[in-house]
């Protein structure tokens, strides 16, 4: 069963980067929220205010809602995977950053 112990240990080490990342200190409840605005407001406040992130404010927070967004895969219904979608959008027009052209999404 080796196979099944590795899987189970995956998806903890996931949800363990989600809760306790050193990237940023997220705000309880954040992926939780109905409004893409305020979504990507919580991760541009986490992201300005961690001193232990590698790279900028804007690609910390965006790297941060792509990975919970490819975590939860399939899981997502589909109005929650359009809200995080619009959380990106809503999260480069704070940061004034182009969405990307020919990225098919």
């Amino acid at each position: 069963m080796i196979g099944a112990k590795d899987s189970r240990n995956a998806k903890k080490w996931s949800q363990r980067v989600t809760e306790i990342s050193n990237a940023l200190d997220l705000e309880a409840g954040v992926f939780t929220l109905r409004d893409p605005r305020e979504i990507a407001l919580s991760l541009q406040r986490s992201a300005e205010r961690s001193r232990q992130r590698k790279t900028d404010s804007f690609r910390s927070a965006m790297s941060m809602l792509t990975f919970y967004i490819n975590r939860a895969g399939r899981q997502l219904s589909q109005e929650r995977r359009a809200c995080l979608g619009a959380a990106k959008d809503e999260l480069r027009a704070l940061y004034m950053k182009p969405r990307r052209q020919g990225s098919g999404r």
